[in-house]
């Protein structure tokens, strides 16, 4: 039963074990040979989103995932794509979350709105507070008056 027990176990931990072992995407650690390319690539990759460790880009992260998006920026951008067109096909692959540089859409426009519409609300409520303050010093007795 035991040796059951381990060969079931053993079936199932070998693609987990294999995707681990397969070799990186030949472009994840390979500079593209045309400067102005890579400088494109690279500028692109730190504006991407790691999807597995989420609070780094790909250019700084090392999971497999991240060296993929890599491969696939760099081949896209070596074919002579632009990068915001390799952004915009990666927003559409991987969703808006991907992109450090949210655009303004039908789903992502509160995040741009909420923050203009807070900072407009505090500057109303800045206004009257001051406003308030000069009436009710206008309003108190100085030190000549006769009451």
């Amino acid at each position: 039963m035991r040796a059951l027990l381990l060969a079931a176990l053993a079936l199932i931990a070998a693609p987990v074990a294999a995707q681990d072992s397969l070799p990186p995407a030949p472009y994840a650690y390979t500079q593209l040979e045309d400067p102005a390319k890579e400088a494109a690539a690279v500028a692109l990759m730190e504006t991407i989103r790691c999807l597995k460790c989420q609070s780094q880009s790909i250019a700084d992260s090392d999971v497999p995932m991240a060296g993929d998006m890599r491969h696939q920026v760099r081949v896209k951008i070596e074919q002579g794509e632009d990068p915001e067109a390799v952004r915009a096909w990666l927003m559409e692959r991987y969703g808006d979350y991907v992109s450090y540089k949210p655009a303004v859409s039908s789903t992502t426009w509160p995040l741009f709105a909420i923050p203009a519409f807070l900072v407009l609300l505090a500057l109303v409520v800045l206004g009257r507070r001051l406003a308030r303050r000069g009436d009710d010093l206008d309003d108190a007795p100085t030190q000549g008056d006769a009451t």
